[in-house]
């Protein structure tokens, strides 16, 4: 369960400090942002830290969200004249930590960007100015003087292609970005107390890390030869250094775990064209809810073709994010080897990437057809500019391919239990009840019956909720949601409505008749009584989450009826 920090009154501030001799941080102190994407709750705040080390020459690693514009840069001046500084390293180009770069650059021309090939392809699209650059590879080294010898790691997919870990020497100190980070907001620089932190470090690893597990295990090999690491210096966060051993290896075991399952699923897409990164994330994301492992290709890069095969001959799913149709090929030879490695009998799902010249959807969907795969999803298809609705049915398109690819294993399961425990199980009830829950303008819905009062001061309860549902983005802490009881005798229409298996990003309540909570959410007209509940902590609970909520308000439509109730024979399913 996370733990929540005491409120408080700040919004934006900075915060610096020397965290060893030469190297000083700053660190943007986003009090109050609660989400990052449509999937990512945050309920703690978060931090963008940059780093200053100072030798003979000056490198500044990273910058810091755009909304940090004024502050950020009355605290560098602070510190040095922009002028002085020869290097900006970028461990990648992701807004949070390259908001300011473009302004940067302005006020001092003469740096040089140090960063990974593909990560200075995005900065050219993004600073729209020449710059002085250096590309660098694992291994590649700058000397800043005063012992401060900066050796690159390239750590692709943590979790954006272009990433890298930088290291000094020096003072052994690995700076990450996004790797070994968490969204949590306050004012102590180090992870001193870790029983606070270690719920938050879990969940940033689980939404942003886990997908990518076997891309962590290969940065973490690599890590494995420098030298000792006294320091991890993250892009969010308290910085590692109290707990750098144990926090390291919780990621190293959660990482072998996550790579561990036999059931997994390749996703290939060209990682610097049109929306295909985030995209593509969003697939994944969905798909990690089904506990499926995604391999990830991207198919811009010199890929081994042998090594693509055998992939591709491994996996029980593909997802295509379609690549330019010209012009790259590189990307067409391995989308080809794709097509030449596929199997029947796996499911395949394919989206548009918006780059401008993608590769036409249904001819490519028919190939795939004709080689007997099943079609997991429809072509997800884009005409304007990706929505927080497109990236939800992105979600929902990987969590339908996860639970096909599942589909024996969780039968399986089913038939796991002894008959007299099933059957055991089977005589807890419940009553019945439709969750319905919005985010900006995104919905969903979903019924449920495990749903059970759990405090009178304050008035609070739990339900859980499967991992795989597509409302579970949307249940994150501090989110509202309506709780709508069902009346018994009256209650089939909408259970029916409401079980139906929904296509990735539908609408929920067509046809139903409903009016706005508060906030918007959707209150089903035809429900008994309704409340209006935020989310306060939730608990893994395998397969489920145990989402504890309170209630904001309610009312009752008939004061006489009753609560429609759920009788199971079996407790191995709903």
């Amino acid at each position: 369960m996370v733990l929540l920090t005491e409120k408080t009154e700040k919004r934006l501030t900075i915060q610096t400090g020397e965290i060893a001799p030469e190297t000083t941080a700053i660190r943007s102190l986003d009090w109050d942002r609660d989400r990052f994407d449509i999937e990512f709750g945050l309920q703690n705040g978060t931090t963008y830290n940059s780093f200053l080390i100072r030798g003979e020459q000056i490198a500044l690693v990273d910058t810091s969200h755009e909304k940090f514009r004024q502050l950020y840069f009355d605290t560098l001046t602070g510190l040095i004249n922009p002028q002085d500084i020869n290097y900006l390293i970028v461990s990648h180009t992701e807004p949070d930590h390259s908001g300011l770069v473009k302004d940067l650059l302005q006020m001092a021309p003469e740096i040089t960007v140090v960063a990974s090939k593909v990560a200075i392809q995005f900065l050219e699209d993004l600073v729209h100015q020449p710059f002085k650059r250096q590309i660098v590879k694992n291994g590649d080294r700058i000397d800043l003087g005063n012992g401060h010898e900066i050796e690159f790691v390239i750590a692709p997919n943590l979790h954006w292609p272009d990433t890298i870990f930088s290291f000094d020497h020096k003072d052994q100190i690995l700076f990450t970005c996004d790797a070994f980070g968490m969204h949590y907001c306050s004012d102590a620089t180090f992870d001193e107390d870790l029983k606070t932190i270690e719920a938050d470090f879990k969940y940033y690893y689980e939404c942003l890390m886990g997908p990518n597990s076997r891309s962590v295990l290969s940065a973490m090999k690599r890590m494995g030869e420098l030298p000792a690491i006294k320091m991890i210096a993250t892009g969010h966060g308290p910085l590692l250094y109290h707990n750098v051993e144990e926090l390291t290896k919780r990621y190293r075991n959660w990482s072998q775990t996550q790579a561990k399952p036999e059931t997994s699923i390749g996703l290939f897409y060209v990682s610097e064209y049109g929306y295909s990164d985030r995209l593509a994330q969003a697939v994944i994301n969905g798909i990690n809810k089904t506990g499926v492992a995604v391999e990830i290709v991207d198919l811009g890069s010199a890929t081994d073709l042998q090594e693509l095969r055998e992939l591709v001959g491994r996996c029980s799913g593909i997802v295509i994010g379609v690549p330019p149709s010209a012009g790259d090929n590189i990307a067409q030879a391995a989308l080809s080897t794709v097509l030449g490695s596929v199997k029947d009998k796996q499911a395949i799902g394919i989206f548009e990437t918006g780059g401008g010249n993608d590769e036409p959807t249904y001819p490519l969907l028919n190939k795939f057809r004709a080689l007997g795969l099943h079609i997991a999803f429809p072509v997800i298809q884009l005409s304007e500019t990706p929505s927080e609705i497109t990236y939800k049915q992105c979600e929902e398109a990987g969590t339908d391919l996860g639970q096909w690819v599942t589909r024996d294993r969780s039968i399986k399961a089913m038939k796991s239990l002894s008959a007299d425990l099933d059957k055991a199980l089977g005589r807890l009830s419940g009553g019945l009840y439709i969750i319905t829950a919005k985010k900006g303008d995104v919905s969903s819905a979903m019924l449920a019956s495990w749903v059970a009062q759990a405090s009178f001061k304050p008035l609070g309860f739990s339900i859980a909720v499967a991992k795989d549902r597509a409302i579970e983005s949307l249940m994150q802490v501090g989110d509202r949601f309506v709780l709508n009881v069902l009346e018994e005798g009256n209650y089939q229409t909408l259970m029916r409505h409401f079980l139906k298996r929904f296509a990735p990003g539908a609408d929920r309540f067509a046809g139903v008749r409903t009016q706005s909570g508060e906030d918007g959410t959707p209150i089903l007209a035809d429900a008994l009584a309704y409340m209006e509940c935020e989310v306060v902590s939730r608990m893994d609970c395998g397969d489920h989450w145990a989402v504890y909520s309170t209630v904001n308000g309610g009312r009752v439509s008939k004061s006489e009826a009753l609560t429609a109730v759920h009788h199971r024979k079996v407790g191995n399913h709903y």
